[in-house]
């Protein structure tokens, strides 16, 4: 017994290092000072965003461009000075044809593209793991469904930073305890609120979900890359809306094993047999 105990220990130990294997890992979905764009995609979801968002762009310079030269030109052909007739006609049907046509071809051509792309977001896969996400005033609950266990999660006081692995500058994003998923897995999160309409969010993912109590909204998502990602509730919830970050932490295969069988036993309270543990 007291051998068993002791592997136990050791057991318990060794599955608590991916916790603390955050210094390892690349923080890369954060928001930099003064920044402007977008955070690095580390989704197909928001890689498709990113590029509707610069293509859009590029449509709505070119249409900016033309009203302007438009605008322009009709100030100088028809001011008083250089046209001091005005005309008297009351309508030019090709003009009339061509600027009710051409808004329309624009649109459908913007709908061609962003349909596709919201469609993508809407139809949930299969998915690989399953967790529920409960937003509460102010802070955030997740349950591994597949494994029934679950945790809150509270963000970090500037004191409790440097011991967590965080820098300063991550203060308002970094959490107590972060979601944890395998890189390449798809990920399908079951959102709702306990209290008031929350939001959860994680830019370098592309996603974003109310979370409305009494309903089950679904996000998915199929991180690329391993690294540490921060989002934040993106829904006034209250006087602490601004303090109820988001931390997930993208990790290898190998690394998810552990922690989750250290998570089961410190959340479930279920300990795992050595035999199975080791062979996870």
């Amino acid at each position: 017994m007291q051998l068993k105990t002791t592997l136990y220990g050791l057991l318990a130990a060794f599955s608590a290092a991916p916790a603390m294997a955050q210094e390892a890992l690349e923080v890369i979905g954060q928001p930099l000072p003064r920044g402007i764009g977008f955070q690095p995609a580390a989704t197909e979801l928001a890689r498709d965003l990113q590029w509707l968002d610069g293509m859009l762009l590029v449509v709505i310079t070119i249409i900016t461009i033309f009203v302007t030269a438009l605008m322009v030109y009709c100030i100088v052909r028809y001011n008083r000075r250089a046209n001091p007739t005005p005309g008297t006609f009351t309508h030019n049907s090709p003009v009339e044809v061509a600027w009710t046509v051409i808004p329309i071809v624009v649109l459908v051509l913007i709908g061609a593209y962003s349909l596709p792309i919201l469609f993508k977001q809407q139809e949930i896969p299969e998915a690989d793991i399953t967790i529920k996400v409960t937003g509460y005033q102010w802070y955030w609950g997740y349950e591994y469904v597949d494994h029934e266990f679950g945790f809150d999660s509270f963000m970090l006081g500037k004191d409790e930073l440097e011991e967590n692995g965080y820098a300063p500058e991550q203060y308002l994003l970094a959490t107590d305890t972060a979601v944890v998923v395998p890189v390449g897995k798809t990920i399908v999160m079951n959102v709702t609120g306990a209290d008031v309409i929350h939001a959860w969010t994680i830019p370098a993912f592309g996603v974003k979900q109310d979370a409305v109590p009494g309903r089950i909204a679904q996000l998915w998502f199929a991180a690329e890359k391993e690294g540490i990602y921060f989002g934040q509730c993106s829904e006034l919830c209250g006087k602490d809306h601004a303090y109820m970050p988001i931390t997930v932490k993208v990790v290898s295969e190998e690394a998810y094993q552990e922690w989750l069988t250290g998570a089961i036993e410190e959340y479930a309270g279920l300990p795992q047999p050595y035999k199975v543990a080791a062979a996870n």
